[in-house]
């Protein structure tokens, strides 16, 4: 598959920046979610993996949060991203956790995945499917490279509603977490991003749609947090 300019050049922008706010990431998480973050990865490596299997991957790792709650799922996981700075403070969590022999953390850009077809069980992506310039070609990926019947799940924050609470939703997105974000990062152009990203990504059947273009089957979502998170599975 040729790669396109677009993608390669967003892909770079965006592993930059993520590398820089890498050492907060894990805090703005927690803040941003108001701690619930962390349940959500597991109950995306539950619906990715509903019994144990032999091989998982996580596309966008990050820090590895998502790739450690599949190892409990599966006997190994691979996380992929793009964002060295990310990979770094991955690698010390999965080495703290005692996990170093059960998940690898690979560099590369997940809209090309460097895997055979049918090589892992299942996959998954936190958080990370909005950041990608196009996410029908990572979905194509994800779905290509997991096995025939197995699960690819998304978990992503979605825009805001309608009505009084998609407002107080857009205000906390638009105001708070910029500040909030800037303030501990001292990258506040990174946490506008994060919330112009939300308020310009699709909404949960919009999305359910683009995992159906890419070739994945039975794709269904429920949401989670008022409306504010979105989890999608689908079977390659």
């Amino acid at each position: 598959m040729t790669r396109s300019a677009q993608p390669l050049e967003k892909t770079a922008t965006v592993s930059g920046m993520f590398t820089r706010i890498a050492g907060r990431y894990d805090l703005m998480n927690r803040l941003m979610s108001g701690g619930q973050d962390q349940a959500w990865r597991r109950m995306t490596a539950l619906l990715a993996a509903p019994a144990q299997v032999d091989l998982a991957l996580d596309v966008a790792t990050g820090t590895a949060d998502l790739a450690l709650a599949l190892a409990e799922r599966a006997k190994h996981v691979v996380g992929a991203d793009p964002s060295e700075g990310m990979l770094r403070l991955g690698e010390q969590k999965v080495v703290a956790a005692g996990a170093g022999g059960r998940i690898g953390l690979v560099r590369c850009d997940s809209q090309w995945l460097p895997y055979g077809a049918g090589t892992f069980d299942c996959a998954t992506v936190a958080f990370g499917i909005r950041n990608m310039a196009d996410p029908v070609l990572a979905f194509s990926e994800m779905r290509r490279v997991v096995r025939a019947g197995g699960r690819v799940v998304c978990l992503e924050i979605m825009p805001p509603s309608i009505g009084l609470l998609g407002r107080a939703y857009q205000v906390y997105l638009t105001r708070f977490i910029p500040l909030l974000g800037g303030w501990l990062s001292h990258e506040p152009a990174a946490y506008r991003y994060l919330s112009d990203s939300v308020l310009a990504f699709r909404t949960p059947d919009e999305l359910r749609d683009m995992m159906t273009e890419a070739g994945l089957r039975n794709v269904r979502y429920q949401t989670l947090n008022l409306g504010t998170i979105a989890l999608h599975v689908g079977e390659a």
